[in-house]
Protein backbone atom coordinates (compact mmCIF):
# COMPACT_ATOMS: atom_id res chain seq x y z
CA UNK A 1 0.00 0.00 0.00
CA UNK A 2 1.61 3.36 -0.77
CA UNK A 3 0.70 6.49 1.28
CA UNK A 4 1.88 10.04 1.69
CA UNK A 5 3.97 11.48 4.39
CA UNK A 6 6.08 14.75 4.88
CA UNK A 7 9.46 13.95 5.50
CA UNK A 8 9.37 15.96 8.75
CA UNK A 9 6.90 13.43 9.86
CA UNK A 10 9.50 10.62 9.45
CA UNK A 11 12.46 11.86 11.18
CA UNK A 12 12.26 11.30 14.70
CA UNK A 13 10.19 8.28 14.35
CA UNK A 14 11.88 4.93 16.48
CA UNK A 15 13.31 2.31 15.00
CA UNK A 16 11.91 -1.26 16.38
CA UNK A 17 12.53 -4.38 15.80
CA UNK A 18 9.55 -6.82 15.38
CA UNK A 19 9.81 -8.57 18.75
CA UNK A 20 10.00 -4.89 20.19
CA UNK A 21 13.46 -3.96 20.94
CA UNK A 22 14.16 -0.20 20.49
CA UNK A 23 16.88 0.65 18.13
CA UNK A 24 17.14 4.37 18.15
CA UNK A 25 15.58 6.71 15.74
CA UNK A 26 15.27 8.65 12.37
CA UNK A 27 17.70 11.32 11.93
CA UNK A 28 18.03 12.04 8.55
CA UNK A 29 16.52 10.64 5.47
CA UNK A 30 19.03 10.02 2.66
CA UNK A 31 18.23 10.52 -0.81
CA UNK A 32 18.97 10.94 -4.34
CA UNK A 33 17.40 14.14 -5.50
CA UNK A 34 17.90 13.50 -8.94
CA UNK A 35 15.76 10.16 -8.86
CA UNK A 36 14.00 11.17 -5.78
CA UNK A 37 14.63 7.98 -4.33
CA UNK A 38 15.12 7.01 -0.91
CA UNK A 39 18.23 5.37 0.15
CA UNK A 40 18.62 4.85 3.75
CA UNK A 41 18.08 6.64 7.15
CA UNK A 42 20.67 7.90 9.78
CA UNK A 43 20.35 7.45 13.05
CA UNK A 44 20.26 8.86 16.81
CA UNK A 45 19.75 7.57 19.87
CA UNK A 46 16.53 8.13 21.75
CA UNK A 47 16.28 10.44 25.03
CA UNK A 48 16.86 13.94 25.58
CA UNK A 49 20.81 13.61 25.71
CA UNK A 50 21.22 11.15 22.98
CA UNK A 51 23.26 12.11 19.62
CA UNK A 52 23.95 10.26 16.07
CA UNK A 53 24.76 6.51 16.68
CA UNK A 54 26.74 6.40 13.51
CA UNK A 55 24.70 3.87 12.16
CA UNK A 56 22.52 3.69 9.02
CA UNK A 57 19.52 1.28 8.15
CA UNK A 58 19.19 0.79 4.49
CA UNK A 59 15.77 1.02 2.87
CA UNK A 60 15.57 -2.14 1.72
CA UNK A 61 16.28 -3.88 5.60
CA UNK A 62 12.50 -1.71 6.55
CA UNK A 63 10.07 -4.23 7.22
CA UNK A 64 7.39 -1.56 7.51
CA UNK A 65 7.37 2.61 7.19
CA UNK A 66 4.27 3.30 9.59
CA UNK A 67 2.57 5.70 10.98
CA UNK A 68 4.21 5.86 14.58
CA UNK A 69 7.76 3.40 13.68
CA UNK A 70 9.95 2.36 11.06
CA UNK A 71 9.98 -1.50 11.48
CA UNK A 72 13.00 -3.90 11.19
CA UNK A 73 13.20 -7.57 11.62
CA UNK A 74 16.05 -7.59 13.92
CA UNK A 75 19.24 -5.70 14.96
CA UNK A 76 21.13 -6.72 12.21
CA UNK A 77 19.23 -4.68 9.81
CA UNK A 78 21.38 -1.75 10.94
CA UNK A 79 24.68 -1.07 9.10
CA UNK A 80 28.17 -0.75 10.93
CA UNK A 81 28.86 2.59 10.50
CA UNK A 82 26.75 5.44 8.77
CA UNK A 83 29.05 4.96 5.16
CA UNK A 84 25.92 4.34 3.47
CA UNK A 85 24.50 7.96 3.93
CA UNK A 86 28.08 9.72 2.75
CA UNK A 87 27.49 10.91 -0.98
CA UNK A 88 29.74 8.66 -3.63
CA UNK A 89 32.86 11.12 -4.76
CA UNK A 90 31.80 12.06 -7.67
CA UNK A 91 28.02 12.60 -6.66
CA UNK A 92 26.94 16.15 -8.06
CA UNK A 93 24.18 18.25 -6.10
CA UNK A 94 22.26 16.92 -4.11
CA UNK A 95 22.92 17.21 -0.19
CA UNK A 96 20.35 18.93 2.23
CA UNK A 97 17.11 20.62 -0.09
CA UNK A 98 15.74 22.43 2.79
CA UNK A 99 15.87 26.25 2.13
CA UNK A 100 16.89 25.65 -1.37
CA UNK A 101 14.91 27.64 -3.64
CA UNK A 102 12.94 26.51 -6.92
CA UNK A 103 12.74 27.64 -10.03
CA UNK A 104 10.86 26.67 -12.59
CA UNK A 105 13.19 26.03 -16.44
CA UNK A 106 11.97 29.15 -17.93
CA UNK A 107 13.18 30.89 -14.60
CA UNK A 108 10.01 31.79 -12.31
CA UNK A 109 11.03 31.41 -8.33
CA UNK A 110 8.31 29.49 -6.65
CA UNK A 111 9.95 29.64 -3.49
CA UNK A 112 12.25 27.78 -1.05
CA UNK A 113 12.08 23.99 0.28
CA UNK A 114 10.78 23.77 3.94
CA UNK A 115 10.16 19.88 3.82
CA UNK A 116 9.60 16.88 0.93
CA UNK A 117 6.59 15.12 0.52
CA UNK A 118 7.73 11.26 0.46
CA UNK A 119 5.13 8.62 -1.25
CA UNK A 120 6.05 5.57 0.74
CA UNK A 121 5.62 1.95 -0.12
CA UNK A 122 7.21 -0.92 -1.36
CA UNK A 123 9.60 1.42 -3.53
CA UNK A 124 9.67 5.01 -1.74
CA UNK A 125 10.24 8.39 -3.34
CA UNK A 126 10.43 12.15 -3.02
CA UNK A 127 6.99 12.77 -5.07
CA UNK A 128 6.79 16.20 -4.31
CA UNK A 129 8.01 19.54 -2.15
CA UNK A 130 6.55 21.73 0.76
CA UNK A 131 7.63 25.34 -0.52
CA UNK A 132 7.26 28.49 0.81
CA UNK A 133 6.12 30.92 -1.62
CA UNK A 134 7.23 34.91 -1.12
CA UNK A 135 3.57 35.58 0.07
CA UNK A 136 4.61 32.89 2.96
CA UNK A 137 2.38 30.75 2.12
CA UNK A 138 3.15 26.45 2.09
CA UNK A 139 2.13 24.81 -0.60
CA UNK A 140 2.83 21.52 -1.69
CA UNK A 141 4.56 20.89 -5.25
CA UNK A 142 4.25 17.45 -6.63
CA UNK A 143 7.21 16.37 -9.18
CA UNK A 144 7.30 14.18 -12.05
CA UNK A 145 10.33 12.17 -13.26
CA UNK A 146 14.16 13.40 -12.18
CA UNK A 147 14.75 17.36 -11.15
CA UNK A 148 17.44 18.92 -11.50
CA UNK A 149 19.34 19.95 -8.35
CA UNK A 150 22.21 21.91 -7.29
CA UNK A 151 23.71 23.68 -3.52
CA UNK A 152 21.29 26.27 -4.07
CA UNK A 153 18.80 25.90 -6.42
CA UNK A 154 16.35 23.32 -7.59
CA UNK A 155 14.79 23.29 -11.27
CA UNK A 156 11.57 21.62 -12.15
CA UNK A 157 9.42 21.72 -15.21
CA UNK A 158 7.17 24.97 -15.41
CA UNK A 159 3.98 23.12 -15.67
CA UNK A 160 4.67 21.96 -12.14
CA UNK A 161 3.66 25.39 -10.79
CA UNK A 162 0.21 24.86 -12.43
CA UNK A 163 -0.31 21.71 -10.06
CA UNK A 164 0.11 22.56 -6.35
CA UNK A 165 -2.02 21.26 -3.03
CA UNK A 166 -2.72 22.58 0.10
CA UNK A 167 -2.52 19.88 1.60
CA UNK A 168 -1.25 15.82 1.43
CA UNK A 169 -5.33 14.58 0.42
CA UNK A 170 -5.33 17.35 -2.65
CA UNK A 171 -1.64 16.37 -3.02
CA UNK A 172 -2.54 13.24 -5.14
CA UNK A 173 -4.46 14.47 -7.70
CA UNK A 174 -2.27 17.19 -8.16
CA UNK A 175 0.68 15.35 -8.56
CA UNK A 176 -1.28 12.96 -11.23
CA UNK A 177 -2.48 16.05 -13.21
CA UNK A 178 1.24 17.00 -13.58
CA UNK A 179 2.11 13.74 -14.61
CA UNK A 180 -0.59 13.59 -17.03
CA UNK A 181 0.09 17.10 -18.13
CA UNK A 182 4.27 15.80 -19.00
CA UNK A 183 2.57 12.58 -20.58
CA UNK A 184 0.36 14.61 -22.93
CA UNK A 185 2.55 17.26 -23.91
CA UNK A 186 6.49 17.25 -22.94
CA UNK A 187 8.14 19.96 -21.83
CA UNK A 188 11.32 20.57 -24.48
CA UNK A 189 14.26 20.97 -22.50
Amino acid sequence: MTGRMRSGEITGKPVVTLAGEDLGQVKDIVFDPSTGSIGCFTLAGRGLLAGPLHRALLWRNVHALGPDAVMVRDASALEDDDTAAQPEADERGGGNVLGIEVTTRSGTTLGTVTDAVVETGRTPVVAGYEIETAEHRRVLLPVAGPVTVSRDRMLVPDAAARYTAGDLEGFGAAAEGLRDRLRHEPEED
